[in-house]
């Protein structure tokens, strides 16, 4: 079973994913298809991880907008034809760079507070 650790390093991947062709520009957005596909399939994959993080991580952590990540998640999943790009370059654009900052932080050993009571426990084993 995939721990918080794992889930968050997922968006981390998932965020690594979209950078790559969102240093291309709106532009270049805007006019593939297959950019578009692969963005909103990201953007899936970061509320899909975020969906599965315990509550405990999420209630420990309110400064990242969980509900809007994972909302983005069931909009996107669910909504089609109905996907407004404008929203999806907008969230790709300013909320995705303060995702990641946030992610990071929660991950950075000795950051505010652990991921889980196991993974912490595992941690101070190591030391």
């Amino acid at each position: 079973m995939r721990d918080d650790r794992a889930r968050l390093e997922d968006i981390l991947s998932a965020i690594d994913s979209i950078a790559r062709y969102a240093e291309d520009g709106r532009p270049a957005f805007d006019r593939d298809e297959l950019v578009q596909t692969w963005m909103i399939y990201h953007l899936t994959l970061i509320g899909e991880a975020a969906a599965r993080l315990s509550s405990a991580l999420r209630d420990s952590h309110p400064e990242v907008p969980w509900p809007g990540v994972i909302g983005m998640r069931n909009i996107l999943a669910h909504g089609y034809f109905a996907i407004d790009l404008e929203a999806v370059w907008a969230t790709l654009e300013r909320q995705v760079p303060a995702l990641r900052r946030q992610i990071e932080v929660i991950l950075r050993p000795g950051g505010p507070t652990s991921v889980s009571e196991p993974l912490r426990a595992y941690q101070l084993a190591l030391r």
